[in-house]
Protein backbone atom coordinates (compact mmCIF):
# COMPACT_ATOMS: atom_id res chain seq x y z
CA UNK A 1 0.00 0.00 0.00
CA UNK A 2 1.19 3.31 -0.77
CA UNK A 3 2.08 5.96 1.27
CA UNK A 4 -0.46 9.51 0.18
CA UNK A 5 1.44 12.48 -0.64
CA UNK A 6 2.26 15.32 1.33
CA UNK A 7 0.92 18.39 -0.05
CA UNK A 8 1.19 21.79 1.41
CA UNK A 9 -1.35 22.63 4.14
CA UNK A 10 -3.75 25.13 2.80
CA UNK A 11 -6.16 26.98 5.04
CA UNK A 12 -9.30 25.78 5.40
CA UNK A 13 -11.81 27.78 3.08
CA UNK A 14 -13.75 29.82 5.76
CA UNK A 15 -10.01 30.52 7.39
CA UNK A 16 -9.08 31.56 4.10
CA UNK A 17 -12.07 33.77 3.44
CA UNK A 18 -11.48 35.29 6.80
CA UNK A 19 -7.68 36.44 5.40
CA UNK A 20 -9.43 37.60 2.18
CA UNK A 21 -12.04 39.98 3.65
CA UNK A 22 -9.43 41.23 6.52
CA UNK A 23 -7.01 42.51 3.56
CA UNK A 24 -9.33 43.82 1.63
CA UNK A 25 -10.99 45.86 4.62
CA UNK A 26 -7.82 46.97 5.86
CA UNK A 27 -6.75 48.60 2.50
CA UNK A 28 -10.21 50.33 2.40
CA UNK A 29 -12.11 48.93 -0.54
CA UNK A 30 -15.52 47.59 -1.19
CA UNK A 31 -16.16 44.03 -2.11
CA UNK A 32 -17.87 45.94 -5.56
CA UNK A 33 -14.26 47.21 -5.96
CA UNK A 34 -12.67 43.83 -5.61
CA UNK A 35 -15.45 42.15 -8.35
CA UNK A 36 -14.32 44.83 -10.41
CA UNK A 37 -10.63 43.58 -10.55
CA UNK A 38 -11.33 40.05 -10.63
CA UNK A 39 -14.02 40.70 -13.31
CA UNK A 40 -16.35 38.60 -11.32
CA UNK A 41 -19.92 39.48 -9.47
CA UNK A 42 -19.61 41.09 -6.19
CA UNK A 43 -21.88 38.35 -4.62
CA UNK A 44 -19.14 35.39 -5.30
CA UNK A 45 -16.52 38.11 -3.33
CA UNK A 46 -18.86 38.02 -0.66
CA UNK A 47 -18.90 33.69 -0.81
CA UNK A 48 -15.23 33.62 -1.20
CA UNK A 49 -15.43 35.40 2.06
CA UNK A 50 -17.54 33.48 3.44
CA UNK A 51 -15.58 30.39 2.64
CA UNK A 52 -18.85 28.77 0.20
CA UNK A 53 -17.05 29.44 -3.03
CA UNK A 54 -13.79 27.86 -4.23
CA UNK A 55 -11.01 30.46 -5.15
CA UNK A 56 -8.88 29.55 -8.61
CA UNK A 57 -4.85 30.02 -8.19
CA UNK A 58 -4.91 32.93 -10.55
CA UNK A 59 -7.88 35.01 -8.50
CA UNK A 60 -6.22 34.31 -5.39
CA UNK A 61 -2.82 35.67 -6.87
CA UNK A 62 -4.57 38.62 -8.12
CA UNK A 63 -6.26 39.59 -5.25
CA UNK A 64 -2.42 39.15 -3.29
CA UNK A 65 -1.04 41.81 -5.49
CA UNK A 66 -4.42 43.66 -4.84
CA UNK A 67 -4.15 43.84 -1.66
CA UNK A 68 -0.20 43.87 -1.36
CA UNK A 69 0.34 40.93 0.47
CA UNK A 70 2.47 37.63 -0.08
CA UNK A 71 0.40 34.35 -1.69
CA UNK A 72 2.04 32.91 1.77
CA UNK A 73 -0.14 35.20 3.50
CA UNK A 74 -3.32 33.39 2.45
CA UNK A 75 -1.90 29.80 2.22
CA UNK A 76 -1.18 29.63 5.33
CA UNK A 77 2.19 29.23 4.79
CA UNK A 78 3.67 32.92 6.84
CA UNK A 79 2.92 32.85 9.92
CA UNK A 80 0.74 35.41 11.06
CA UNK A 81 1.78 38.29 13.64
CA UNK A 82 -0.44 38.56 16.35
CA UNK A 83 0.98 40.75 18.92
CA UNK A 84 -1.07 43.53 20.69
CA UNK A 85 1.18 46.13 18.64
CA UNK A 86 0.48 45.42 15.17
CA UNK A 87 -3.26 44.17 16.77
CA UNK A 88 -3.53 48.22 18.01
CA UNK A 89 -2.06 49.91 15.00
CA UNK A 90 -4.04 47.63 12.60
CA UNK A 91 -7.01 49.06 14.58
CA UNK A 92 -5.86 52.85 14.44
CA UNK A 93 -4.87 52.69 10.78
CA UNK A 94 -8.73 51.38 9.88
CA UNK A 95 -10.34 54.59 11.07
CA UNK A 96 -7.75 56.50 8.44
CA UNK A 97 -8.62 57.94 5.27
CA UNK A 98 -7.29 55.82 2.56
CA UNK A 99 -4.67 58.25 1.60
CA UNK A 100 -3.55 58.13 4.79
CA UNK A 101 -3.62 54.60 5.31
CA UNK A 102 -1.47 54.76 2.11
CA UNK A 103 1.34 57.21 3.75
CA UNK A 104 1.50 54.93 6.53
CA UNK A 105 2.27 52.03 4.23
CA UNK A 106 4.69 53.97 3.08
CA UNK A 107 6.29 54.89 6.06
CA UNK A 108 6.24 51.36 7.31
CA UNK A 109 8.34 50.28 4.26
CA UNK A 110 10.98 52.79 4.22
CA UNK A 111 11.58 51.93 8.49
CA UNK A 112 11.81 48.64 7.19
CA UNK A 113 14.31 49.04 4.62
CA UNK A 114 15.98 51.69 6.54
CA UNK A 115 17.14 49.27 8.98
CA UNK A 116 17.03 49.12 13.00
CA UNK A 117 16.77 51.95 14.93
CA UNK A 118 19.32 53.48 16.42
CA UNK A 119 19.57 55.36 20.26
CA UNK A 120 20.08 58.41 19.94
CA UNK A 121 23.74 59.77 21.08
CA UNK A 122 24.38 61.86 23.96
CA UNK A 123 26.54 64.90 24.34
CA UNK A 124 29.55 65.02 26.51
CA UNK A 125 29.12 67.83 29.43
CA UNK A 126 32.50 69.08 28.15
CA UNK A 127 31.06 69.77 24.81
Amino acid sequence: MTKPRSEPETPEPVELGRRLREAREYLGLSQEQVADHLGIPRPSVSTIEAGKRRITFLELKRLAELYRRPLSYFSGEEEQDTDEMTDALFRTTKELSSTDREQVLRFAQFLRTAGPAQAPSRKSASS
